[in-house]
């Protein structure tokens, strides 16, 4: 894990820099936008770094994982003048942000005491391992928990910014597809997180009464519904919805390639190595997740 961080955080700092030199220079507005969006990356990361280091809990970026893309997108549209395809981008973002957020916080992430809540289990699980013991887990929280994270949530909302450059191109049959094919993958997400939800609701309830953990529930993981399609539903919708709303960039610029396509790659890296490290650890908890690995493709169905 520690190998794929650090490519991650090289990835992230080489591929928007080529990227961006390579496609045509921001108007003056744009940078003044995109340095403002800086500012205020830095400063939420830096404050989640600081909360996470003082409470122990290193799930602060998660908490607000939903909610900096909302802020970047409508603080954008505002900047942009409220152009009808960056308020519909900001709109679209906003739903996501909302549903995701709702799904989180059922999950006990959020309280009153805001720097605590439930921490990702992931994260116990790496601060166990002997790569990240001492001071090596404080940068790795400072480089790729706090500053990665929020950099590459910047980046996904960045496409915003580029469709700015088509201000002068009204909203198409393009824009209103891509709307429709962002809410169904909207749909897609949230049927698969709420099939996950019961699953392991029920699952932890009959734990709990001390029910044996019969049909569906022997298993341990969630493999129905959606789930016996793909191995992470969820993830796939999630990474395809922004790359929908790299695709809004497009139907403004008319170009096919920007360097706000940064976002969405890296955005699907960062997938491949989280879903390499939650299997990694299925694996060792459920003896027959290695069946369900290969028979069922990861994010997409194997036929």
């Amino acid at each position: 894990m520690l190998k794929t961080a650090l490519l991650l955080i090289v990835t992230f700092i080489l591929v928007p820099v080529v990227s961006y030199y390579f496609d045509d220079p921001l108007t003056s507005e744009q940078s003044r936008i995109l340095w403002n969006c800086i500012y205020i990356c830095g400063g939420i990361a830096l404050a989640c770094f600081i909360v996470s280091e003082v409470s122990g809990n290193y799930s602060q970026v998660d908490k607000i994982w939903s909610i900096t893309p909302i802020i970047y997108a409508w603080y954008i549209a505002n900047a942009g003048g409220m152009n009808e395809r960056l308020v519909l981008m900001a709109i679209l973002i906003t739903i996501w942000g909302i549903r995701l957020t709702y799904n989180f916080s059922r999950r006990g992430a959020y309280s009153w005491k805001f720097w605590t809540g439930e921490e990702d289990y992931r994260w116990a699980v790496l601060r166990a391992k002997p790569e990240f013991q001492g001071f090596r887990w404080h940068l790795f929280n400072f480089f790729f928990i706090s500053f990665y994270q929020h950099g590459l949530l910047l980046l996904i909302t960045l496409p915003v910014l580029v469709a700015l450059k088509g201000n002068d191109n009204p909203l198409g049959c393009a824009d209103y597809l891509l709307a429709v094919l962002f809410l169904a993958f909207l749909v897609i997400e949230t049927t698969a997180d709420q099939q996950q939800w019961k699953y392991q609701q029920e699952k932890h309830r009959r734990i709990k009464t001390g029910e044996s953990l019969k049909g569906i529930y022997a298993v341990g993981f969630t493999h129905t519904g959606l789930w016996s399609w793909m191995r992470h539903p969820n993830y796939m919708a999630e990474q395809a919805m922004w790359v929908v709303i790299y695709l809004f960039s497009v139907a403004a610029t008319g170009s096919w390639f920007n360097w706000s396509i940064t976002g969405c790659l890296l955005l699907m890296l960062l997938f491949q190595g989280s879903s390499d490290f939650s299997e990694s650890i299925s694996e060792g908890k459920y003896p027959e997740y290695k069946a369900y690995q290969e028979k069922t493709g990861r994010f997409v169905p194997k036929f």
